[in-house]
């Protein structure tokens, strides 16, 4: 038996506008220090922006997109919520902001996500990842 879940996301249409880099709002106070450590922290393989919900993540995140240098970074955009927590669901998301990036990466996993049968959490993980490490340029 198919999970419900599971078929209803791979079956449902992604919503879009969760793939859309927020613009930054204006009239807010700069925050110079942390977008240099944001800048600082893009040479690295993986940069991690953890705080509580209302910190301000996803507004420092759009001032620091809008301050790059046109062409600099390539960035895959993904605003989660509750029903996220769905592994197909997630997945599928994931594979749809790669995408934004990188027309075809993730293509392997989508087909495997779309095959109805439970996957390892392993095999989930490994495909998209091992693309994104086999790209010529960062995202």
């Amino acid at each position: 038996m198919v999970d419900s879940t599971r078929e209803k996301a791979i079956s449902s249409p992604l919503l879009e506008t969760k793939l859309f880099i927020p613009r930054p709002r204006a009239g807010l106070v700069a925050r110079p220090r942390l977008i240099e450590r944001l800048n600082q922290a893009s040479a690295g393989k993986l940069t991690l922006v953890s705080a509580p919900a209302g910190f301000g993540k996803t507004t420092l995140l759009a001032e620091w997109l809008a301050t790059a240098k046109p062409g600099k970074q390539r960035v895959a955009w993904l605003a989660l919520d509750q029903s996220d927590n769905d592994p197909a669901f997630f997945w599928s998301y994931v594979i749809a902001a790669l995408q934004t990036v990188q027309g075809d990466l993730g293509q392997s996993t989508l087909a495997l996500l779309q095959s109805l049968q439970p996957l390892p959490v392993e095999t989930m993980l490994a495909r998209p990842l091992n693309e994104v490490g086999g790209l010529a340029q960062r995202i």
